[in-house]
């Protein structure tokens, strides 16, 4: 934070992670407000250089220059924008200015806005949203973590869902943003000790928003919750960073064992919808689980898992399917599909 007490973002070194993956990046961000007119004049003068960096990338490569991007720029550039679409709405949609106002406007940061969506989505009539916007500004303005990941899954969400075109619409609108960053809010509770209450918000969680995440599971940045619906992460689950899920996706365990028992999904894979994924197995990085798949056994880095139960039938190219979204099956699995009938047929294993 500047003297002037305007938020700016800072590189800090990386603590290990409570996701435990590799980092790309750290940054910190402070509260604040507007700004000066020196800080915002400045910010403005950057403004052409700085958004670009938020542009959408398919490779590793691009995905850390878009961090780094966030660690050097000066100001907040996606809270600038949320604020700016939000006027822009406001104007176009006059019934929804009290809304944009309430929600964003009234707000001097990108935390603050979020605890009053948060507390307003998870109220009921005994966790009443005055207490729970006390408890997430609490959380999210003494952690430095979820300011910098709720800012990088803003920015996953803007760039990898075609229905998302704005910043504003992931914070307002779309409830795998917000069940997402309302397990982060339930997960540092849950480190703190506070178990009762994480635990609580859990259930909460899943009646709003249909998606079920212990609050012990360690989830990277950068991560897209597409649709959200039906996602089920356990316990000792561990996703990395840049990983993208569709909706109903189980990472859940296989029996009634305790310990370490809930799957590991390397950085930049692509979980499709539907897939289940069961027991204390690595995805590797940069996989590809297909829609709709049954995986029971470690699936090797950049390969690509198909089927019930899921076999590997090919290999995902150098960009991470997290980012480039694409689920569709190439050349190579229809290739293996049909050696796979041809050898069936010949050991006579095909009903006619």
């Amino acid at each position: 934070m500047t003297s002037c007490g305007c938020l700016v973002l800072e590189k800090v070194e990386d603590h290990g992670g409570e996701a435990a993956v590799r980092g790309r990046g750290r940054v910190a961000q402070g509260s604040g407000g507007g700004g000066c007119g020196s800080c915002v004049g400045e910010w403005r003068s950057r403004s052409e250089t700085m958004f670009p960096i938020y542009v959408m990338g398919s490779s590793r490569a691009s995905s850390a220059a878009a961090a780094r991007g966030i660690v050097d720029a000066a100001g907040d550039p996606i809270w600038e924008a949320v604020k700016s679409e939000a006027k822009s709405e406001a104007e176009k949609e006059p019934i929804l200015s009290s809304f944009l106002y309430a929600s964003v406007l009234s707000h001097d940061c990108l935390e603050r806005a979020l605890s009053f969506v948060l507390a307003n989505r998870l109220e009921d009539p005994t966790l009443l949203a005055t207490q729970l916007i006390d408890i997430f500004n609490d959380v999210m303005m003494n952690n430095k973590d979820i300011r910098r990941s709720i800012r990088l899954d803003a920015q996953a969400f803007k760039d990898r869902d075609p229905a998302c075109a704005q910043y504003s619409w992931a914070l307002l609108y779309l409830k795998g943003y917000h069940s997402l960053q309302s397990y982060r809010i339930a997960h540092v509770l849950w480190n703190q000790g506070r178990k009762v209450l994480a635990l609580a918000l859990q259930s909460r969680i899943s009646e709003v928003f249909a998606v079920d995440i212990h609050p012990a599971a360690r989830i990277g940045e950068g991560i897209l919750l597409d649709h959200g619906t039906g996602l089920v992460i356990g316990e000792t689950a561990v996703v990395g960073n840049w990983v993208s899920l569709m909706q109903g996706v189980t990472l859940g365990g296989t029996g009634k064992e305790n310990g370490d028992r809930h799957p590991k999904i390397g950085q930049g894979a692509l979980l499709g919808a539907g897939a289940t994924i069961l027991g204390n197995i690595n995805v590797g990085e940069s996989a590809m689980i297909a829609a709709g798949s049954l995986v029971l056994k470690d699936v090797p880095p950049h390969s690509m898992a198909v089927g019930n139960p899921a076999k590997v039938v090919g290999y995902t190219e150098k960009e991470d399917p997290s980012l480039t979204m694409k689920h569709d099956a190439r050349r190579d699995y229809f290739e293996h599909v049909a050696i796979s009938f041809s050898d069936d047929r010949a050991n006579g294993s095909v009903v006619k």
